[in-house]
C-alpha cells in the first residue's frame, strides 16, 4: 500500500530518520512537533541552525488582530485579520566547541538521528561533531507537559569523545521572533521586565498594541537550570544564561533546562512572575520524575485510543502519528480554546478556529475522550454567539452567522468568497450539537445553550434564503460550498441541505422540548421555517442520477482528473486561480459531504451513483477530503478506493501529499485517519441514537484492524 516515498523512516510507535536533510528540515520540524494544548513548538534545533527552517513556538489562545482594509475594501469586511503570532523561543540553547559556534548547516558531524516517540511524548535527537583533533556527541531530549501545561523540560549531554573540549552553552528565553506567514520583519511583541530571583530568569513581555481594542496580551517565561551559570545576560527581548565546561576525552556534562510558561488569559501581568515561581517550586526540578509522569500520562490516553493496524507499518504510524498530535493539540481542558487548523505547528490560516472541528473532530473526541471534551468544543461556540449576531448582522441579515475564522467569535478572515460566501460552516455548528446528542444521548445540552444557537443559526438561514417565483421554490445564491475551488455559486447543493437540515432538526427539536424551554417562538415565524423546508430547491439531473452540486456545474467541461498531467498537480500550485475556478475539478467532498452527514437519508445506489460521479473530477487538495472518500468508498465496498483514501488521510502529512506540510501540519483533518476506520472499515453508525457495526467486506486480506 506504498504512496510515495517516505522522507522519514516507518516504525509503528517512532518517527525516526538518521539523515539530516536539509532541504527537508521544515518538513520535518512541522512532523515533530510537539504541544500540549497549552502551547506547543515546531521540531526546531535547540542550537544555532543558519539553514533553512521555520523557528515557531505557538501559545494557545495568544493571537494578534491584524489590519483588512486594501484598496478594494468592501462594506461588511471584517476590521481585522486575526493570526497566531510566535513566540518566545524557551528551547534555545546555543554551543559552542573550542570557540566554534556549532551549527549542522555548516558543521562537520555524523551519527545523526532524530527521534519522535509518540508512544512517551518525548523528542529525542543526537549528533558527533568533528572539530580538528576534538570530537564531542551532542544528545538532546525534549517534552512539553501533559500534566503540568505551563510546563516544558530539555536536557542536553555532551560527552567528549577525543581531544580536548571547552564546551559553552548559551541557554536563552529569546523572544526576538517574528511571523512567516505575513508581515514580514514585523515584531509583535515589547518587553515589559527581565528578571533573575534566586536560580531562576524570567521574561516578561506584551503584545504590541493594536487599533482594535483586542486585548493586549502579557506572557512571563522562566528558566531554571541543574547548573549554576557563569554569567548571566539581558539583552533586548532576551535574557541569557552562560555555561562553561572544560572536559577531557570520556567525560560528560549533563545540563538540564527547566521552562515555565504564564499568560495573561489566566494571570494578570502583576503576579506572572510570582506565580511562576510558585509552579517552579511546586513540580519541582527533578527530570526523570516529570518525564515519567509525562509519559504515564500519555500511555493512559493510548489504553483509551489506540488503534493497532497489522499488515503495513506505514499504516500503523499514520493513524498513531494523527492521534498523537491531535491530543498534543487539544484535550478539552479549556472551554475557552478551540482546535486550530495547525495546532501548534505553523502560523497558515492564521492559527484560528474553522469548521473543521465541527464537520469532523467532535466525531472523533466523543468516542475518544470524555464526553466532557466534546461538550467544551459545544461551549466555546455557545460563549461566541453574540459575536456570531454581530457577524449576520454586519451583513445586514437577522440571525446568527458562526465566523468561518475566529479566535474570539468575531469574523477576522480577509477573503471574501470564504468569509461570506462558504456560509455552510453555520450549518456545522448545528450538525455538531446534533451529532453530541444523538451519540450520547444526553439531551441537556441540546434543550438549553444548544437550542439557543440552533434558533439564531436558523433564523439566518430564513433570512439567507430567497423565494423564486418562476421556481416557486426556495433558493441560496452567492455562496461557495465546501469545495473552495468555485466561488460565487448559485444553490450549492450541499449548503441547501445543511440549511434546509438545520431548520427541521431546529423546529422538530423546538417543538419537543417547548413546554420546557424560556424562549417561545412566534407561530408565524415556525410556519415560514416550514415553508422553507417543504419549498427549498435542490438541484439535481435524473439522466444521471445525481444531485447537482450547484446551478451551472453541468454546464462545465467535465473530465476526470486522469486527464491531468502530474506535473500540474496540486492545482492550487500550478494553476492561476482563475483556470481553477473554471474547471470542473473538486477540492474536497462537496455533495458527497452531505451523503455522509446525512447518510441514512439516502440509498446506497443513490451514494453509487454520486461518488462515481463526483470522485472521478476531486483531486483532495483539501487535507479534509480524503476521510470522507474514505468513508463513502468503504460502504460503497469499493476496496482498492477506500484503501487509497485512508492512506491519503493517515499519511497526508508524513508524506507531504500537497508538498505543504512544510508550512505546518493539517491538524483538524487529522481526524480523518480515524473516521475512515471507524465510519468506513468499521462502518460504526450512530443514526437515530442507535450504535451500529458492519464489516466492508467479508474479507480484508491487506490490513487488519483493532479498535
Amino acid at each position: 500500500m506504498e504512496a510515495t516515498q517516505h522522507t522519514l523512516d516507518i516504525h509503528p510507535w517512532k518517527i525516526t530518520t538518521t539523515t539530516l536533510d536539509k532541504d527537508q528540515r521544515r518538513l520535518h520540524e512541522s512532523i515533530t512537533s510537539l504541544g500540549n494544548g497549552y502551547m506547543g513548538m515546531r521540531g526546531n534545533f535547540e542550537e544555532h541552525y543558519s539553514g533553512d527552517h521555520h523557528l515557531g513556538t505557538y501559545l494557545a489562545g495568544i493571537w494578534f488582530p491584524d489590519k483588512t482594509r486594501v484598496g478594494w475594501w468592501k462594506n461588511g469586511y471584517p476590521d481585522y485579520y486575526g493570526k497566531v503570532i510566535n513566540a518566545v523561543n524557551f528551547a534555545a540553547l546555543d554551543l559552542f566547541v573550542n570557540d566554534v559556534r556549532i551549527d549542522l548547516d555548516r558543521c562537520d558531524y555524523e551519527d545523526f538521528y532524530l527521534e519522535l516517540n509518540m508512544y512517551d511524548g518525548i523528542l529525542f535527537r543526537q549528533f558527533t561533531v568533528n572539530l580538528g583533533n576534538t570530537k564531542v556527541k551532542f544528545a538532546f531530549e525534549r517534552f512539553i507537559s501533559i500534566i503540568k501545561k505551563e510546563l516544558a523540560y530539555i536536557t542536553m549531554e555532551a560527552n567528549v569523545l577525543k581531544g580536548e573540549a571547552k564546551i559553552e552553552v548559551i541557554s536563552k528565553l529569546d523572544n526576538n521572533v517574528q511571523n512567516e506567514d505575513s508581515n514580514y520583519g514585523e515584531m509583535f511583541w515589547e518587553e515589559r521586565n527581565k528578571e533573575v530571583i534566586g536560580d531562576s530568569s524570567f521574561l516578561t513581555t506584551q503584545t504590541v498594541e493594536n487599533p482594535f481594542d483586542v486585548e493586549q496580551f502579557v506572557v512571563t517565561s522562566s528558566m531554571r537550570h541543574n547548573l549554576t551559570p557563569t554569567k548571566i545576560r539581558k539583552e533586548p527581548l532576551a535574557i541569557s544564561n552562560e555555561f562553561i565546561f572544560s572536559l577531557d576525552a570520556g567525560q560528560t556534562v549533563r545540563l538540564e533546562k527547566e521552562i515555565i510558561i504564564v499568560t495573561s488569559r489566566d494571570i494578570i501581568e502583576e503576579k506572572q512572575i510570582d506565580q511562576a515561581q510558585n509552579l517552579l517550586q511546586s513540580f519541582g526540578n527533578d527530570f526523570s520524575v516529570l518525564k515519567a509522569e509525562h509519559s504515564a500520562a500519555w500511555h493512559k490516553r493510548w489504553e483509551l485510543a489506540d488503534v493497532t493496524i497489522t499488515g503495513d507499518d506505514a499504516a500503523q504510524q499514520g493513524i498513531r502519528f494523527n492521534l498523537f498530535q491531535l491530543f498534543s493539540t487539544y484535550y478539552g481542558e479549556d472551554e475557552r480554546l478551540n482546535i486550530g487548523p495547525k495546532g501548534f505547528t505553523g502560523e497558515k490560516y492564521g492559527g484560528a478556529t474553522y469548521w473543521d472541528t465541527e464537520a469532523y473532530a467532535i466525531s472523533f473526541y466523543l468516542a475518544l475522550a470524555d464526553p466532557k471534551v466534546t461538550k467544551n468544543l459545544l461551549k466555546y461556540r455557545y460563549n461566541q454567539l453574540p459575536q456570531a449576531y454581530y457577524n449576520a448582522d454586519k451583513q445586514g441579515i437577522k440571525g446568527a452567522l458562526y465566523p468561518m475564522v475566529t479566535f474570539n467569535g468575531i469574523e477576522c478572515h480577509n477573503e471574501w468568497e470564504i468569509t461570506f460566501e462558504e456560509i455552510h460552516r453555520n450549518g456545522a455548528i448545528a450538525y455538531a450539537i446534533y451529532n453530541y446528542t444523538n451519540y450520547t444521548g444526553d439531551p441537556s445540552y441540546l434543550k438549553n445553550e444548544g437550542l439557543e444557537v440552533l434558533i439564531a443559526i436558523s433564523r439566518f438561514w430564513a433570512d439567507r434564503v430567497h423565494f423564486s417565483q418562476r421556481n416557486n421554490a426556495y433558493m441560496i445564491h452567492g455562496v461557495t460550498g465546501p469545495n473552495e475551488y468555485e466561488n460565487n455559486v448559485n444553490n450549492n447543493w450541499y449548503t441547501n441541505k445543511i440549511a434546509t437540515w438545520t431548520l427541521q432538526y431546529t423546529l422538530d427539536n423546538y417543538k419537543k422540548y417547548k413546554s420546557e424551554l424560556s424562549i417561545k417562538l412566534p407561530t408565524e415565524e415556525l410556519n415560514t421555517w416550514q415553508e422553507i423546508i417543504d419549498h427549498m430547491y435542490f438541484p439535481s439531473d435524473e439522466k444521471l442520477g445525481i444531485f447537482v452540486q450547484h446551478d451551472t456545474f453541468l454546464d462545465k467541461k467535465l473530465q476526470t482528473k486522469e486527464a491531468l498531467n502530474e506535473k500540474e498537480l496540486p492545482l492550487s500550485q500550478h494553476w492561476s486561480w482563475d483556470r481553477i475556478l473554471r474547471s470542473c475539478f473538486i477540492k474536497q467532498a462537496d455533495v458527497l459531504q452531505g451523503l455522509y452527514f446525512f447518510g441514512d437519508q439516502y440509498t446506497l445506489k443513490e451514494k453509487a451513483q454520486n461518488f462515481n460521479f463526483y470522485e472521478p473530477m476531486t483531486v483532495h487538495e483539501s487535507s479534509l477530503s480524503a476521510c470522507v472518500h474514505a468513508i463513502l468508498a468503504a460502504e460503497l465496498k469499493k476496496i482498492d478506493k477506500a484503501l487509497e483514501m485512508y492512506q491519503r488521510t493517515a499519511r497526508l502529512d508524513l508524506d507531504n501529499y500537497n508538498n505543504d506540510t512544510q508550512e505546518g501540519l493539517h491538524v483538524t483533518s487529522m481526524t480523518g485517519s480515524w473516521l475512515s476506520i471507524v465510519h468506513g472499515f468499521a462502518q460504526m453508525k450512530t443514526f437515530g441514537e442507535s450504535l451500529s457495526f458492519a464489516h466492508c467486506y467479508q474479507k480484508m486480506a491487506i490490513l487488519r484492524f483493532s479498535y
